[in-house]
């Protein structure tokens, strides 16, 4: 019976674990947790989601409070066209964040960067060319292109001396959005070096609508080999999405898969950035307590706790210290939600907007509790104690149980 351990992701001469794990933000994959899958010869994700208030977290800047002062006297205005990202600060925040993970990365693996392409940050194109090219500069080895087409990222980078050297990956959920983007970039002489292809069951924004649930994973990823296959490209795809188990890994890299993508189960890592009272919560969900939902100003689907603090929460906008899904007009849906709210409620203290939620800063304080549709599975992975709470677990006992784990079975901690 083979198993994950039997297999190898093929950079070139470069052989890999193939197992990655996904870049969760806010710092959600820390870059300890992403150190761990690149000592343990795979490759690990950190988010530049929020990398401001990352930085200020790891190397203890002030840009988040800096950024706040200066636009200070906007706060209570409703039109935020007028608060923007200093390009040399958002460069000198993600040299911080990956420089530092970079210069402590040890073992064969490697780390690679997730970038959001939803993160507007009221200047869609400077400042993701920016977010790119402090990346690339600070050695990153690799970039996944998340949560957008990204049909101009590659022409946004196609000028760094790094841009073929680098490994540039990008997220689908369907042929049809790698067919756009390989359409689009088909004059740059420059495929991506591999395709992640995200299924309905992964956690955080999904690349479906809220009919997600007549989608299946292994039928998309056949449809991607299949097409790749068609239009004779040789780029490793990785399925992503539900795969809990080294067997459902191994499943799929027998059907021709170069690696797999999970993230969930280290959602409970000791290295994650989740505060423990938070992976508790998920380690305590049942089946019934996930939903997926609407309230993500990106306007995609969301899959999350039902318990999520910032379901329902009506926090006044942060734009002067956050702002990351301001659009290029200054605009973001949440802030026409609440302005709703308080117009309707005029004379309450609190308001609670539900149709939309303040993701910058829920993401920021961690009460925005995304997750996997398989997290209710999470209790059956570690052991409970005689308090009721569970036991986290470490990176590498997870990453090993991936690794070398057959017959659906899963490892216990001893």
């Amino acid at each position: 019976m083979k198993r994950v351990d039997d297999f190898r992701l093929r950079f070139g001469k470069q052989e890999l674990v193939p197992i990655i794990i996904g870049g969760m933000g806010v710092d959600i994959s820390t870059a300890e947790l992403a150190l761990e899958a690149a000592r343990l010869g795979g490759i690990g994700h950190i988010s530049d989601a929020l990398v401001h208030a990352v930085s200020d977290r790891r190397f203890d800047t002030s840009f988040i409070s800096a950024k706040l002062k200066k636009y200070k006297a906007n706060v209570a205005s409703s039109d935020k066209s007028t608060v923007h990202f200093d390009l040399a600060v958002l460069e000198e925040a993600t040299r911080n964040h990956v420089g530092q993970t970079m210069q402590d990365k040890r073992g064969s693996g490697m780390i690679f960067l997730n970038c959001m392409e939803k993160l507007t940050m009221n200047a869609p194109r400077e400042t993701l060319r920016m977010r790119l090219k402090a990346a690339l500069d600070a050695g990153i080895d690799g970039i996944t292109l998340s949560a957008g087409l990204h049909l101009g990222s590659f022409t946004l980078m196609e000028d760094h001396p790094r841009f073929r050297d680098a490994k540039l990956g990008i997220i689908v959920s369907s042929p049809r959005a790698l067919a756009l983007f390989l359409r689009k970039n088909a004059k740059l002489n420059r495929p991506p070096d591999y395709i992640i292809v995200e299924g309905p069951l992964a956690g955080g924004h999904l690349g479906f609508g809220m009919d997600w649930a007549q989608y299946d994973l292994r039928t998309i990823v056949a449809e991607v080999q299949e097409y790749l296959k068609t239009a004779q490209l040789n780029i490793p795809v990785v399925p992503a999405g539900g795969i809990f188990t080294g067997s459902d890994a191994t499943w799929f890299l027998e059907h021709g898969a170069a690696a797999v993508q999970v993230a969930t189960r280290f959602t409970v890592a000791h290295e994650c950035g989740l505060p423990e009272k938070v992976q508790q919560e998920y380690f305590k969900a049942s089946e019934d307590d996930i939903e997926v939902n609407t309230i993500s100003p990106t306007g995609y689907p969301m899959r999350m706790l039902k318990n999520s603090p910032a379901i329902g929460a009506g926090t006044r906008p942060n734009c002067e210290a956050y702002g990351y899904l301001l659009d290029a007009n200054g605009n973001c849906a949440y802030i026409d939600a609440y302005n709703r709210e308080v117009a309707l409620h005029p004379d309450a203290k609190k308001i609670s907007v539900k149709d939309k939620t303040c993701l910058c800063t829920a993401m920021r304080n961690f009460d925005c509790w995304t997750c996997g549709h398989y997290t209710y599975r999470l209790k059956d992975t570690t052991r409970k104690a005689a308090d009721g709470s569970y036991r986290l677990l470490s990176a590498e006992h997870i990453f090993r149980d991936y690794q070398f784990s057959t017959d659906g079975k899963i490892a216990l901690p001893d």
